[in-house]
């Protein structure tokens, strides 16, 4: 069984011939291990394809260059549309589109244009090939840091657009039509790429709780997030969904399945009880992460990781799990990220 054949099952609640693994769900560059390709080094059944960088590369390249030595806001694939979207998270508190306060101002905004065939001319290819190799391809929309709820949130700013889901619905519905638009343009193109996974990711949560009501939630992101889907599983039958999600969104799960979500991440252990989530949706929804709080991946030994991925596997797998850090790696101690893959390697078939 290739990681493409293994995936599909293990993302399908069905039972792989082993766990899946992958190191996040954006392309990983720990620099301690001087690698030019740490999925492929590591074994990952997972990679991702990515647009193209956009035309105004040099002088995005420039801005990130300019920012303080002790900002630290990203990868460069994470961050290449923030020049595009003028976002200035250094320094700009309120947004591009913080100073709008009518919607007739805002149906005046032009928004950067994310569609441009040079953005994504290479995709199908790269997509090919990786099939070749019989990895499962993922792909993520060009966004800025979320596809609606984070982005409306940082174009107007986080306490205006809170403000405005309460006292300008008329203008949060136009604003999120627009990304909307934008969104389905850009998963439809992967969708046409081939990827077998279409990654949406929007941080609605805390740690404990969500920012929003699930009513609210219900109103504003649902019924935009199954049109895309609908949409993108009209080009690609059997796309799979990726959802991501910080913090706890357990009351979600219900609605992210009915609108054909397939699998959640990064279900952060201190945030969401994973095996509460697999006892009561586990033949209907995968999970991938799951793997380590913060403060274990930075301060614990590497025994304590391996311990925890033995126990993961034993208690949520081997269907609907594939296995990934829970948190981003960037200051991981590298004997850490290496204790994780020697615990895959060790106990990620059927364990006793």
């Amino acid at each position: 069984m290739n990681s493409r054949e293994r995936v599909n099952l293990a993302l399908r609640c069905r039972k792989p011939d082993r766990i899946p693994r992958a190191l996040g769900f954006f392309s990983q560059d720990f620099e301690m291990f001087k690698l030019s390709d740490p999925d492929a080094h590591f074994k990952s059944d997972i990679r991702i394809a990515e647009f193209d960088a956009p035309a105004t590369q040099n002088k995005f390249l420039q801005y990130l260059n300019r920012l303080p030595d002790d900002v630290h806001v990203g990868s460069t694939a994470q961050l290449q549309t923030y020049y595009e979207w003028n976002y200035h998270p250094e320094s700009d508190a309120e947004g591009p589109l913080g100073s709008i306060r009518s919607l007739a101002e805002l149906t005046e905004y032009v928004f950067p244009d994310l569609t441009h065939p040079d953005r994504y001319k290479g995709l199908e290819k790269q997509v090919s090939q990786w099939h070749k190799e019989g990895l499962a391809v993922a792909g993520s929309p060009p966004h800025l840091g979320g596809v609606l709820f984070e982005i409306a949130g940082r174009l107007r700013g986080f306490e205006r657009i809170m403000l405005d889901m309460v006292l300008q619905k008329e203008l949060v519905h136009f604003l999120l039509d627009q990304l909307t638009s934008i969104l389905i343009h850009n998963s439809l193109i992967l969708a046409r790429s081939g990827v077998d996974i279409l990654i949406l990711d929007d941080d609605v949560a805390a740690p404990t709780q969500l920012m929003i009501s699930p009513t609210m939630w219900r109103e504003f992101f649902k019924p935009r997030l199954a049109q895309v889907i609908r949409l993108a599983r009209e080009e690609s039958s059997e796309l799979l969904v990726f959802y991501h999600c910080d913090g706890n969104f357990t009351k979600l799960i219900p609605d992210l399945i009915e609108i054909g979500v397939n699998v959640i991440n990064p279900v952060q252990p201190d945030c969401m009880d994973a095996l509460a989530i697999k006892k009561e949706f586990g033949d209907r929804i995968a999970m991938w992460g799951t793997v380590g709080t913060a403060l274990l991946w930075t301060n614990g030994t590497p025994d304590q990781i391996r311990e925890e991925v033995h126990t993961r596997i034993k208690t949520l797998g081997p269907e609907g799990l594939l296995l990934a850090p829970a948190y981003d790696l960037d200051y991981v101690p590298a004997e850490n990220i290496i204790a994780f893959i020697e615990a895959m390697d060790k106990w990620g078939g059927i364990t006793s």
